[in-house]
């Protein structure tokens, strides 16, 4: 058990009485930031928030805005254009004529609000974002540089701060009075900054460099199926004969939309030609007894990243893990979601230990494709497309995972297959670096604090040295077709 002994006289009767506000935790945090002559947030920035959010997603649909929601900023300590497809957008003029919507410029930093609060973001290089009332934004940022703001809050010494901060209402949140009054930590070398900014820069190349080798995997396999122009075309009238509608066990038009035939069939008529994923792939079905005392790296359908793929497991005691979880995870299983709202959530697991929603059809390479392949072969736009066509269900849609097993797949040339398989892991061990670059540089601030600036800029000038002298492959050379 845990407690703090705290002077009476400490205690600010008209701020907080709790004692989860004076944690042993909490309480070192702001004795070291107060030894080290930590400064308000405030004196650096004007905090800011919205009072909209969307009442109808119509705004969404003649939107060229970004508008950045807490969702956006949780895994994404750079918000950047890269980000494009994922953001929802509202109209330009509409921001500009509504007081309660507040706006962002590049160099400016989001702290989510909300839902999970208090991960900390920065604008990196869109001229101008709108802010949803989930998050709050840091504004007109000076004497300290922005990146660096960003790895402070989102180390030890800024994010339990934020997380101390939380009001203790019924949905735990953020105000712009508390965040104001949090501590930071300014070094007095600035090359402390300056390093820690170039770290940033490196993450985003990074992060960058393994997109671009995702989209040139994307591409190979598109252009060899001959589906690399494809676009979805939503026909309002079509025939189909009855004796279709009979064998499907579907009466719903969406089921028998045009755009989904010419997808099968281009799989159909592959030169190489077909299988089925069930015959190529293993089901993973596996079961375990729970622990109650136990904890478990538990990977939920939310915590896989439907732009990379990238996995972010959450530890959960034994006895708080939801009653879906239900699959032992093993290295190179390939998880799928069968829930529309997280289409594209699609992932290859990196390490033993992890246990799963039963939302996911889990999957084990030991036939002709290989998962890097099939990886690809699922998060390509026609089949992100084509798994709306088994959607059963109406406020909660889903698939099951015969839909996913009986999905035919190209039999893809071996020489197909390993130029697909060497991008994807390239990209994976990319993304790997770029996230051990964000850890490397919330490290260096927490070494300033605890030993001093000059043990921080040779640890970190080291580290950015040997990430550096790694060899990547060529993320510019286009594929062969």
């Amino acid at each position: 058990m845990q407690y703090s002994l705290v002077d009476y006289s400490q205690i600010d009767l008209g701020n907080r009485i709790d004692a989860e506000y004076y944690q042993p935790t909490y309480l070192h945090i702001q004795k070291k930031l107060l030894e080290n002559n930590a400064t308000p947030l405030k004196k650096f920035c004007s905090i800011t928030g919205s009072a909209f959010y969307p009442a109808a997603t119509h705004l969404y649909e003649r939107g060229d805005l970004p508008f950045i929601r807490c969702v956006d900023c949780i895994s994404y300590p750079i918000i950047t254009t890269r980000q494009d497809n994922l953001f929802e957008k509202i109209p330009n003029d509409f921001a500009h004529e509504n007081k309660n919507i507040k706006r962002l410029s590049k160099g400016e930093i989001v702290i989510t609000k909300v839902g999970t609060p208090c991960y900390a973001s920065i604008v990196h290089d869109i001229e101008a974002v709108a802010l949803s009332r989930t998050v709050l934004g840091l504004k007109f940022i000076k004497n300290i540089n922005p990146y660096y703001l960003v790895a402070f809050l989102r180390s030890k010494y800024g994010f339990l701060q934020l997380l101390r901060e939380r009001e203790l209402t019924i949905q735990f949140q953020l105000t712009l009075e508390r965040v104001g009054n949090i501590l930071v930590y300014t070094p007095i070398n600035r090359r402390l900054e300056k390093l820690i900014a170039d770290n940033f820069i490196l993450f985003e190349e990074k992060q960058k460099n393994s997109e671009n080798l995702n989209s040139q995997a994307q591409t190979l396999l598109l252009y060899e199926l001959g589906l690399l122009s494809w676009q979805p075309k939503h026909r309002l009238a079509f025939v189909k004969n009855y004796s279709d509608a009979q064998q499907a066990g579907r009466m719903d038009a969406e089921y028998f939309q045009p755009k989904y035939e010419e997808i099968e069939k281009a799989i159909r008529s592959y030169k190489g030609g077909y299988s089925y994923i069930k015959d190529e792939f293993k089901q993973n079905k596996s079961t375990f007894k729970v622990d109650d005392k136990r904890t478990y790296h538990y990977v939920e359908i939310g915590d896989i990243n439907v732009s990379s793929g990238e996995v972010a497991a959450n530890p959960v005691e034994g006895a708080e893990l939801p009653a879906n979880a239900k699959r032992v995870l093993k290295k190179n299983d390939l998880v799928i979601s069968k829930v529309r709202t997280y289409r594209g959530a699609i992932a290859i697991i990196d390490q033993d230990g992890y246990v799963g929603s039963g939302a996911f059809t889990v999957l084990h390479e030991e036939g002709r494709i290989n998962k890097e392949t099939l990886f690809t072969f699922l998060r390509s736009k026609p089949l992100l497309a084509w798994s709306l066509k088994p959607n059963t269900g109406t406020s909660y849609p889903v698939i099951v995972d015969e839909d996913i097993l009986n999905l035919p797949i190209p039999l893809f040339s071996v020489d197909i297959q390993t130029q697909i398989q060497q991008k994807i892991t390239e990209s994976f061990n990319l993304r790997r670096q770029s996230k051990h670059l964000l850890e490397c540089a919330k490290r260096a601030v927490e070494i300033a604090i605890e030993q001093d600036e000059q043990a921080a800029i040779r640890w970190l000038e080291n580290e950015l040295k040997e990430t550096r002298g790694e060899t990547v492959i060529r993320v510019n050379q286009q594929p062969k077709f």
